[in-house]
């Protein structure tokens, strides 16, 4: 894990210092994090985290990662657009943001989530933070998240109650709103 100066923030988006994502991680601060989501048409594109990332084995969005201080949303969506799944031609969606709190592999993680819904024309090429891309209609999702919930990580689940909670299962229990 590269460790990168990141901007801590308030929960209006207020930059109130500046710390290395290691000491963000340690001591809980907020600070963004861009997320994209591969959707074409009906149609979601997700991957399956390496064994040695947050939702190891699990079904996360193909694009995560931290803003660097001082970067723009946008620019961070584009660098991670590339680093993660080798494309440098998206188009993109905002869909919203909200704070995702959690304590996982010895970090305390407090990301401001800016959710992203991409497109690209361009093939896929996945680096060493995923294994496998796993694509589905939404009807496939819905399906999947009723039947195999396991196979999904707990920042997809956050995402889906914070913005898409129509693909959620009728018995699902809100676990973090």
């Amino acid at each position: 894990m590269a460790d990168e100066l990141v901007d801590i923030i308030d929960k209006s988006e207020n930059t109130l210092s500046q710390i290395m994502k290691s000491g963000a991680h340690k001591k809980g601060l907020l600070h963004k994090t861009v997320i994209g989501y591969v959707r074409d048409g009906d149609n979601w594109t997700l991957v399956r985290q390496a064994d040695n990332k947050q939702d190891a084995g699990q079904l996360v969005a193909p694009v995560g990662g931290h803003v660097e201080a001082g970067e723009s949303d946008i620019d961070a969506l584009k660098r991670e657009a590339q680093e993660e799944i080798g494309v440098d031609d998206i188009t993109y969606k905002l869909k919203g943001s909200a704070i995702f709190e959690r304590k996982v592999i010895g970090r305390h993680e407090n990301h401001f989530f800016i959710v992203f819904e991409i497109s690209t024309n361009q093939p896929l090429i996945l680096n060493h933070e995923s294994v496998a891309t796993q694509t589905y209609t939404s009807d496939e999702l819905k399906l999947a998240l009723k039947d195999t919930p396991e196979k999904f990580g707990d920042a997809f689940y956050f995402v889906l109650e914070s913005f898409y909670k129509n693909y959620l299962p009728e018995n699902y229990a809100n676990r973090f709103i």
